[in-house]
Formats: C-alpha cells, structure tokens, sequence
C-alpha cells in the first residue's frame, strides 16, 4: 500500500521508498538480545538452545489450525520448551505468553519461518526513521485529505443497527454520539460501511513521572459497538471471548522514557556496542531481561524518536510482560508503579549502582510516562472458528469488519498492520467488486528450501548427523544419507548446510 503513499520528506519518492532506502543505508541488526545478573549479555545469547524441543515446534507446524481451536501454548508445549532463549526470543518480541493461543503461535511460526535466522539478532526486522505516527501515519493522512477523505472527530459509534432480509444482511443506521451529542446517520444498501470491532489500546490510561498509570476494566466504544453488534447475529463474532477475564499475570504497562542527558548512555552503549547519538540503529529491537521477575524489556530506535526532540534527548521504550509480580528492586507490581519506579526497576537492570538509581531516575534526568492498556494482549487469547466474524459475513450487502479482529482467508498473523490493510483491501475489493487480487501471504512454509533453512538454525547451525534425535533416528538418517548421495536431495541439504 505505501508504494502509492507519497514521501512528506523526499519529493517524487513514495514512504515505501523511503522507508526502503533508510534500511539499505542502515540495515537493522542488534548485538545484544539477552540480559540478566544486572547488565551482562547472556552467555548464550545467540543461540535458540531448542536441543529436542525443535521436534515440538515441527509437531506445531504439521498439526491442523482446526485440531488447536481452544488450546494454550502452555498446554501444548512441555516445561523444557519455556526454558529454551528460543522461547525469550519468541515471548518478548511478539508479546507471546503461556496463556496464548497456540493457533496462533502457529500461524506466527509458518508466516515467519523464512526470518528464523534473523529472530536472534534482529537482521529480520526493518523499522521506519522516525516512530509510526510521523513516519506513516502521517502520510497516510495526508494522501487522504489530499483525496478529498472527510475525517470527523470525537465520534463515538454505539450501534451499526442491521437488518435481516432473507439470507441478505444489510446495515440500515449508524448509531452515534459526535461532540457529546447523540445522532444517528441512515443507510440505504449503496451505503457502504466498514467496521474497526474491537482495539487493543482501547481504554488506555495514562501516568506521569510520579504516578502509576490508572487500572482499568473499561470496555470503551469499539467493544461495545462490537458487543451491540453482535447480539443481532452470532456471524458477527464473540468480541467476550479477547475482552473478558485476561490473566492478571498479562502485559498491560509499558512505558516510554526521555534521557534527558548523556549520564546513562554508557549502561545502554556497552550492551549495543553503538553511539546512541549518530541517529543511526541502536539496539536494533528489544532487549529481554531474562531474570527479571516482570520480564522486563526495552529499545532505543533511531534518534531522534520524534522529529521535535531535542538533540541530546533519547526516548526508550519499556514493556513487562508479567504484570501480578513485585519487581526485583522495586517490590511492587509494575501496574502499581509509578514512571520513576518503573525507570528505577530499569536501572536496577541494567547495572546501575544502588545507591544512584533513585537520582538517576529523577526527572532531573529521566522522565518517564507509563501507560495502562487493558486490552493489549487480546488478539492473542485462545479462540474457535468463529468468534471472529468473516470480513464479509456471509449474505452482507453492505457491511464489512476489518483490523485485527475480522477474520482473514489468508494464513495472516495478528498484531500486524499488515493483517489490517489485507483484511480492509478484502472489504473494499468485494463491496466495491474491484477486479484485483489481494498480495498473497509470502509462501516460505510451502518452500523446501526455507523449510531445510529454518531446520539448520533452530539446532544452532548443526549439520544433520550432528543434532540432538534417538538411536534409531540416527541410524535412519545414516542410511537415508547413503541413498541420496549423488542426487538433488543431497545438493539442497547441502545448499542449506545440513551436509
């Protein structure tokens, strides 16, 4: 899609060029995944460490989408498979927890099989120069406005009012409240209406350097509306089922800090092995803290962050997964703490001497916004064939769901934008009947050759006779190895360094 969105910055050139030259200028990689014993690099950082578990994540793949409807991660997988760095890779980069949706881990698994190589170290990942409002947002708007797109603000949709016409499902009013007034907007059948059910960051609340973020359960507006929506018909989904009882032990805080001076850089700049001020990668994505009891990570992107901030600023970002545990320093729950505790807890991490943290931490130097998210982790919670409602819901006229909570025909993985801008081209290809195809979901599960690829790197680059199988699977392999010597099995195991 950002093929046609004009750059804001570099007239004739599109965000996908620019977005495309900044990688190959400043390709993303990180040197530094893993911490733990207060700011040193895991020794085996680098190293997924699956041994005979990579037999479970191969089960995971040749198991049916249907046979796992329901099922957690926790309940598929044996206890050995959470102490593997694959796992802290995993969990932290995609915000995974034991609770999950093993279907959905799956999904991720096969989506991303051809990136196993660069899940270590970060060489997988692209990111934009700036953060995702200015670097895409952004632009987006302005194409739109440019195009004669009419935004109205401080909307609140309660209801898309359906009929039911035979088999025919149209939608017949909108159902709103604009600027605290309650209005409603008729429809006919040539009025087409696209639905966002549902958000992650609906209900977010916000703290300060000296306040938690508040703690709430609030539904907000797209889960009601989802909620109303489906009460006329169970095609359009089981919204209960991603908002209703999500562990205490979920992520719900993350929070973003501004250094204010360069006190801190060394703590950041000796796991990086980077400047943190040459407006280039830095820790090139997250660094997990495997011994924290929040299961605490962070990042620095490129600075500056924001096209506003000012030179010797740097803004970090910090999430925990685990939100039902006291911290290691700070012996609160990170949903009780305020920004200076959570940056404290950081500092703590990252080495810094006890008896500076508290200083260091202080808005002098650091201020920290942490932010509480109720629903973050809800596209991830188990669920059936169905609780999502079809971006077109069979028999509708009019009417389409699009986002992370429509369900999608294309082997696409949630929390991605890309499965949103799939899931809305879906909506508007068939409403608006545009006679063009939908970028088909890049097919490396399908490839043999990505296939052997992902088998060398999950065993840590060992050839095939030197990995971790039974007896009898050994002796299979010897044999086998002798009957395809000479033949174009033997040239694509070797091609993928098994031989």
């Amino acid at each position: 899609m950002y093929r046609s969105i004009p750059s804001l910055k570099i007239p004739g050139a599109s965000c996908l060029d620019e977005y495309y030259w900044l990688d190959k200028e400043d390709p993303n990689s990180s040197n530094c995944r893993l911490i733990y014993n207060r700011g040193d690099r895991l020794p085996s950082d680098g190293q997924y460490g699956l041994g005979k578990c990579t037999n479970e994540i191969v089960k995971l793949i040749m198991t049916p989408e249907k046979e796992l409807e329901g099922e957690t991660i926790e309940e598929f997988f044996s206890d050995d498979f959470f102490k593997t760095n694959f796992w802290s890779y995993w969990s932290a980069m995609f915000a995974f927890e034991k609770w999950h949706s093993v279907a959905e881990m799956r999904r991720y698994a096969m989506r991303f099989i051809h990136h196993i190589d660069g899940l270590p170290d970060f060489t997988a990942l692209k990111f934009n120069k700036y953060n995702q409002y200015e670097s895409m947002v952004k632009p987006l708007l302005a194409y739109l406005k440019d195009h004669s797109v009419k935004f109205e603000y401080d909307c609140h949709v309660q209801n898309v009012e359906v009929d039911h016409d035979g088999k025919q499902k149209i939608a017949k009013k909108i159902v709103m409240t604009q600027n605290g007034k309650e209005t409603e907007i008729p429809l006919t059948p040539n009025d087409i209406v696209f639905i966002t059910n549902g958000s992650i960051t609906e209900s977010s609340t916000y703290g300060d350097q000296n306040t938690p973020a508040p703690i709430t359960h609030a539904k907000g507006s797209s889960w009601k509306l989802w909620e109303n929506l489906a009460k006329q018909d169970p095609e359009f989904g089981h919204p209960d089922i991603f908002c209703e009882n999500l562990p205490e032990r979920s992520w719900f805080v993350s929070a973003t800090t501004t250094l204010k001076n360069k006190k801190l850089a060394p703590y950041f700049e000796r796991l990086t092995k980077r400047s943190l001020y040459d407006g280039k990668v830095n820790t090139g994505g997250i660094i997990t803290i495997v011994d924290s009891n929040w299961k605490l990570s962070f990042t620095i992107h490129r600075q500056p962050h924001f096209k506003s901030q000012d030179p010797d600023e740097i803004v970090v970002w910090i999430y925990a997964l685990y939100s039902d545990t006291e911290g290691n320093y700070i012996k609160k729950r990170v949903v009780d703490c305020s920004g200076k505790e959570i940056a404290e807890e950081l500092l703590y991490h990252l080495g810094v001497p006890e008896s500076q943290i508290s200083e260091l931490a202080s808005e002098e130097n650091m201020n920290t916004v942490p932010v509480y998210m109720p629903y973050i982790t809800s596209y991830f919670m188990p669920r059936h064939d169905g609780d999502r409602p079809a971006v077109m819901p069979e028999g509708s006229v009019n009417i389409a769901f699009i986002g992370n909570f429509a369900e999608s025909p294309t082997r696409d993985t949630v929390f991605t934008t890309e499965y949103s801008v799939r899931t809305a081209m879906e909506a508007v290809y068939t409403l608006l009947n545009v006679d063009r195809g939908v970028p088909e979901v890049f097919d490396s599960i399908y490839d043999i050759r990505q296939l052997l690829r992902a088998m060398y790197y999950m065993s840590d680059k060992k050839k095939l006779a030197d990995q971790d199988m039974p007896l009898l699977e050994k002796l299979a392999l010897k044999t086998g190895m002798r009957k395809i010597k000479k033949t174009w099995v033997e040239e694509l195991l070797k091609e993928a360094n098994l031989m």
